[in-house]
Parts: structure tokens; C-alpha cells; sequence
């Protein structure tokens, strides 16, 4: 009689178990669907745009034209029609050279659009000072980071890594790039190295442990 019992709470305990995963999964795949929708990676964008950043040391605007890399010039409209970059931090700043951000602190959302990379593109416009262009550590690895060029960054225009030649500009800043020279650049590449970290444990880590940390506050298009 007691093993009787003790095997049907065994049973009942592995059916509540997996009613529980069930539960879990359909709530994760309903919280996914509020924060990322697979139709916005199909959006284009226009032929040409604006857009404002609001930014802990002030806004700063850009501009964007499609003939320059047209897959990833659609990618950062969609970021921020969507609203990607709210509350995003700028993680990576090298003084005298890029100032990087795109990591969102949802790690739901950045899984999302990790799945969706878009297609390498030749550099097509250099990459001067305010210029700003997609990080990427390889073929088709295009995704959510971007970077500011703090100078003329030249090399990056043919620079060959992971079986991809350069980085092409996707926009260019057109206002407030004092701003942009304010971001806190103390910790150089000391973030940088943790992107798993920030991925994980998002923007209480950061906050914790890297204080000085400049922040864009939302991304938005203008006429």
C-alpha cells in the first residue's frame, strides 16, 4: 500500500510538472509576442529618414538613406519603429574611436531579433566622424549593435574579420554630436568584454557595476 501511494505521487508529481512547463512555455511564447513580432523584420524602410535619440547627455538626430546599405538601413528603421532602443545603454565607449550600443535589457527581446540577422552589403560610404554603422563579428551577423565613429575610421571601410571586408555606414548623425562626445568613456572596453553579462542580467548589472554608464533613453522617427 505504500509504494502504491508513493508511485501515484510520483505520476502526479510529473504530471504537475510538465502542466507547469506547459504553462511556462505558453507565457513565454505570449510575453515574446508583446515585445517582438517577426513581421517587423520585414518592414522597409523609406528611401530616406530622421531620427532622434534621447540620450542621458542630450539628444542627438541622424539621418538615413537605403541606396547606402539598404538591408541595414531597413534593420534600424524597424529598431526603432519597434522601439528597440529604449532604456538601452551605451556600453562600449573608446574615446577617439566608437561609442556602441544595441543590447536591449529584455534579454526576450534581444533572443528575438538575434534570429533574424540580415545579409552582409559592400561599404558603399566611408566611415567618417558621426557616422554610424552595424557591429558585427562575422558572415550575416548583423543584428541590433550599432556604433557611432568618434573619427574617421577609415579602416573599417575594408578591414577583413571573420569572412566579412568592412562595415557599412547605415546613417550618419546630423545634430548633437557634442552630445555624443559626452558619453562616459572611463571604462574603454571593460563592458565591451562582458556582452554576456549585460545579456543575462541586462541593465541592473550594468547600473551596479559600471554606474558612469550614458543610457539612450528611446529612438524615435522624425520629419
Amino acid at each position: 500500500m505504500y509504494f502504491g501511494i508513493f508511485g501515484n505521487y510520483q505520476k502526479l508529481n510529473l504530471i504537475m510538472r510538465k502542466i507547469i512547463l506547459v504553462l511556462l512555455t505558453i507565457l513565454f511564447v505570449a510575453c515574446s509576442q508583446k515585445v517582438f513580432k517577426e513581421k517587423w523584420t520585414e518592414q522597409k524602410a523609406p528611401e530616406y529618414f530622421k531620427a532622434r535619440f534621447e540620450t542621458t547627455q542630450g539628444n542627438f538626430d541622424i539621418e538615413a538613406k537605403r541606396e547606402w546599405s539598404p538591408q541595414g538601413v531597413d534593420r534600424l528603421y524597424q529598431l526603432i519603429k519597434n522601439g528597440f532602443y529604449t532604456d538601452v545603454a551605451v556600453f562600449r565607449v573608446v574615446p577617439n574611436f566608437v561609442a556602441q550600443f544595441g543590447i536591449h535589457n529584455d534579454s526576450v527581446v534581444n533572443k528575438s531579433w538575434k534570429k533574424y540577422p540580415i545579409n552582409d552589403e559592400p561599404v558603399l560610404q566611408k566611415n567618417d566622424s558621426m557616422t554610424i554603422s552595424f557591429a558585427r563579428a562575422g558572415k550575416k551577423t548583423r543584428t541590433t549593435q550599432i556604433f557611432i565613429n568618434l573619427k574617421d575610421n577609415h579602416r573599417l571601410d575594408k578591414i577583413e574579420y571573420g569572412g566579412v571586408k568592412g562595415f557599412p555606414v547605415i546613417a550618419k548623425v546630423i545634430s548633437g554630436s557634442e552630445n555624443i562626445l559626452k558619453f562616459y568613456g572611463e571604462y574603454g572596453d571593460k563592458l565591451g568584454m562582458r556582452q554576456d553579462s549585460i545579456q543575462t542580467h541586462g541593465n541592473k548589472f550594468i547600473r551596479k557595476n559600471y554606474p558612469e554608464i550614458d543610457f539612450i533613453k528611446k529612438a524615435y522617427v522624425i520629419k
